[in-house]
């Protein structure tokens, strides 16, 4: 084998690889970046109309943890809990869901689902905020306590601080429109008590965002496939 042919199937190989790590970091933390025409509430504020980058923060929590940022990912408005909302079929585009609200106030962000996923975040609100919100929408909405407020809303709250330690810790409730409160288990079910906060495992259906991943992995092979091929080549030629 020439070095002209091991340096060209070299390039392929490591290329197709190089590309690889973006790929799963795009699934793990899902981020999307989303533009709202109009004011949203988010837990405990409310979002100018403009361009937001969610992502799922990078942390050992066994809790959902959503982080949103401005555009330049400079800026973190804010940090919150967020429990599995489920969908029988999933989307090849961003979905996100809103809660009701009275006429002239923003809508509020009921849960927000990555393209390829049948599970989504469903964002947990103050028990103040989600008390109204469940009686607006007659549907139960998952709360924590208000006084957490203040720790969803610093803007620049690290991963291992104290914040996201007490957003960990934090008992969650979901509130009924009746304005009675409840366990998440009576909202969700077994299934949630057995499994409730859905870690990042990569879906069995990569979205189409990451579409080109099995196209690299052919590459890879093609280019391993080749390389033995040469090497025979040339052991016969010897």
């Amino acid at each position: 084998m020439s070095k002209l042919q091991m340096k060209m199937i070299l390039a392929i190989g490591f290329g197709a690889l190089a590309l690889l790590p973006a790929a799963k970091a795009d699934l793990r933390n899902q981020k999307t970046v989303l533009t709202f025409s109009e004011p949203v509430e988010i837990p405990g504020q409310i979002l100018p109309a403009g361009t937001y980058v969610f992502k799922l923060a990078d942390t050992h929590a066994h809790r959902h943890i959503v982080q949103i940022f401005d555009k330049s990912q400079t800026k973190v408005f804010g940090t919150f809990i967020a429990v599995p909302d489920y969908r029988l079929h999933s989307s090849d585009k961003t979905i996100i869901r809103f809660e009701e609200r009275a006429a002239g106030s923003p809508q509020a962000i009921k849960a927000w689902f990555y393209p390829g996923r049948n599970y989504g975040h469903e964002f947990v609100y103050p028990k103040n905020r989600a008390v109204e919100l469940a009686k607006a929408n007659n549907t139960p909405v998952p709360s924590m306590p208000t006084d957490l407020t203040p720790d969803t809303t610093k803007p620049a709250v690290t991963m291992n601080g104290p914040e996201v330690e007490a957003l960990e810790m934090a008992p969650l409730k979901a509130e009924k429109p009746s304005g009675e409160e409840i366990e998440l288990t009576e909202l969700f079910g077994a299934a949630y008590a057995y499994h409730p906060w859905a870690p990042h495992e990569l879906p069995a259906n990569l979205p189409s965002t990451a579409s080109s991943s099995p196209l690299i992995g052919l590459i890879a092979l093609t280019s391993m496939g080749i390389a033995m091929a040469l090497r025979l080549r040339a052991a016969r030629v010897k």
